[in-house]
């Protein structure tokens, strides 16, 4: 099919008939879809013919890169054997068990279960039944707040977009559901003053013991965070933060949940942003990075310390998806983290391109344009600002990072604004040589960025 020729009627249909994931189908209308049609490596290519580096790796996921032959060969396969059947009931699948077997051994110590689901979204809601299910089968029904960040992002059902602190997405429908709680996040930049990293670190985090004691530690079940927070803006937490944050929940009891579904499988150069931070979690939250986004599938991972309870006194867990360890998603899943241990993706992170990255990444800090850049593996943000010598940042009417989004997209190249800070998450297969396209080509666009806002 030729799709340039067809590229108008395609988008036509697209806007009569497709509600799309956080779009105002007003706009569609008016502009039409961009209709991406193929994929390898980190480049896609849309109905016109366009080759575009794609430097958020889809949403955060496609960890090994797109075209993995391999990836489709497996789902194939499975697919004609058996291409369906649930795990309800005391009945699972042999990719199922392998999975969860592989997934003990690449996690941290102590997480020997994986509960399945099918995405991010559906592993968070998965998250609150789980913690509110444990402290009400240990006698303490009443422990039932959850303690989360502003602008956390942890899906977008309803428990999961109640836990997350957008109000943006809170508003839409008159969230968060009740005794789910946020407190102020780590992010330095916008909010540190004149208190160095580590002492905004320590100070952030006692937001934390502060809400238990207001609330009553009698009623809070668990903390919830990123170890690095994607959708809030790539926000890095100081190193004295989650040191903290882990003291805390360790002298009130509550249970500590890191949510890893964008951190995990070799973004930040370890396994799980968890092994980067030092986290020693109960629950952890994963998706994305579990497949490279070839097939939905996430789940939660269960320390033992959670799971012996639920094991004695649980009795029957009354959750579940009918895909909860879908066949052929448990196949590619093992299939990619294959890929990534036999070509030592998180190890390429930790030791070439995650340092390159940041070597690279630094030079932003001289533009006009920029007021901070943030980056840990293959985790990038560049922060726009009207005055970097003030940290003033921009109106928020001026959208200076969507304009910047859609230069970006005319250059090429795909990066997600969120609010005024540009962020890049591109797949663990990138090269150096790659990366080096990549910083050029955001620097071609923040500088058209910075003209078209008179920044010089």
């Amino acid at each position: 099919m030729n799709f340039a020729e067809n590229t108008s009627e395609l988008q036509h249909f697209d806007s009569q008939h497709h509600l799309h994931p956080f779009t105002d189908p007003k706009d569609l209308l008016k502009d039409g879809a961009r209709i991406i049609t193929r994929a390898d490596g980190i480049y896609l290519w849309d109905s016109n013919g366009e080759k575009i580096l794609d430097a958020m790796a889809g949403l955060w996921c496609v960890n090994v890169g797109y075209g993995r032959e391999n990836l489709a060969k497996v789902a194939y396969e499975q697919l004609q054997v058996l291409p369906y059947y649930n795990s309800f009931f005391k009945t699972t699948t042999p990719p199922a068990i392998t999975l969860a077997k592989k997934l003990a051994e690449i996690t941290p110590e102590g997480f020997n279960h994986v509960f399945f689901t099918n995405s991010g979204s559906e592993a968070n809601d998965t998250v609150v039944r789980t913690v509110r299910r444990y402290w009400r089968v240990l006698g303490k029904p009443e422990k039932r707040v959850i303690i989360s960040r502003k602008e956390a992002y942890h899906g977008s059902t309803v428990a999961a977009a109640s836990l997350g602190g957008k109000s943006f997405d809170h508003e839409m429908d008159g969230l968060p559901i009740a005794d789910i709680i946020h407190i102020d996040h780590p992010y330095w930049y916008g909010k540190g003053g004149d208190l160095s990293m580590d002492e905004f670190g320590i100070k952030t985090a006692q937001c934390l013991e502060t809400k238990i004691k207001e609330i009553g530690e009698e009623k809070v079940a668990a903390f919830i965070g990123e170890p690095i927070q994607g959708a809030g803006g790539v926000v890095v937490p100081p190193d004295t933060y989650w040191p903290e944050i882990q003291r805390i929940c360790n002298k009130y009891g509550i249970l500590l949940i890191a949510d890893e579904v964008i951190c995990g499988f070799g973004r930040t150069g370890k396994w799980f942003g968890s092994e980067t931070f030092d986290i020693k979690p109960d629950l952890m939250p994963i998706a994305k990075g579990l497949s490279s986004g070839y097939l939905p599938i996430g789940g939660v991972m269960m320390h033992d310390r959670v799971m012996d309870v639920l094991i004695e006194k649980g009795g029957d867990f009354a959750h579940g998806f009918t895909y909860s360890g879908h066949p052929a998603a448990c196949a590619v899943a093992l299939e990619n983290i294959k890929i990534i241990e036999d070509e030592k993706l998180v190890e390429k992170v930790a030791n070439e391109t995650g340092p390159y990255l940041k070597k690279r990444w630094k030079e932003f800090e001289n533009h006009p344009l920029v007021g901070e850049v943030r980056n840990v593996g293959l985790l990038g943000a560049i922060e726009l600002v009207e005055n970097k010598e003030t940290r003033k940042f921009f109106p928020s009417d001026k959208k200076v990072g969507d304009a910047c989004k859609t230069i970006c997209f005319e250059n090429n190249i795909v990066m997600r604004a969120l609010k005024d800070t540009m962020v890049v998450s591109p797949p663990l297969t990138i090269t150096v040589e790659q990366i080096d396209e990549m910083s050029d080509l955001i620097k071609l666009s923040l500088d058209q960025t910075a003209e078209k806002f008179g920044i010089k």
